[in-house]
């Protein structure tokens, strides 16, 4: 069984718990990192809210269900959209883009190769 991670996200009042393998966690939470750092640099209206990542853990256990565990995966992938979809006229969303999708891709294929391993 592949070893997972956790990476806990913050945004206001509410977490979120981000589940994917032990060794892409450090990656989101960098990814993380330098969104937040250019969020402020995008002029488009609907730049979207992002979590801050908080903590990451080995172990998780959910004792209250108002904060489920979000498969890396999807989290990834509804990153991607909401990013892919601002409408940015000044600042080179292009360069954000490519390092969401490169996650992206990582994953994708971690997880084609985790399943293909366990068929």
């Amino acid at each position: 069984m592949p070893k997972m991670r956790y990476a806990v996200l913050k945004l206001g009042d509410i977490l979120e718990f981000v589940e994917m393998p032990a060794d892409h966690v450090y990656q989101l939470t960098a990814l993380n990192r330098r969104l937040h750092k250019e969020l402020d640099k995008l002029t488009a209206a609907n730049v979207p809210s992002l979590p801050h990542v908080v903590a990451e853990c080995d172990t998780l256990d959910i004792v209250d269900n108002a904060c489920p565990i979000v498969h890396g995966l999807k989290y990834m992938n509804e990153l991607e959209q909401a990013f892919a979809s601002l409408d940015e006229k000044s600042y080179p969303l292009i360069s954000l883009l490519t390092e969401i999708r490169a996650l992206q891709a990582q994953l994708e294929q971690w997880y084609e190769e985790d399943e293909e391993y366990n068929s």
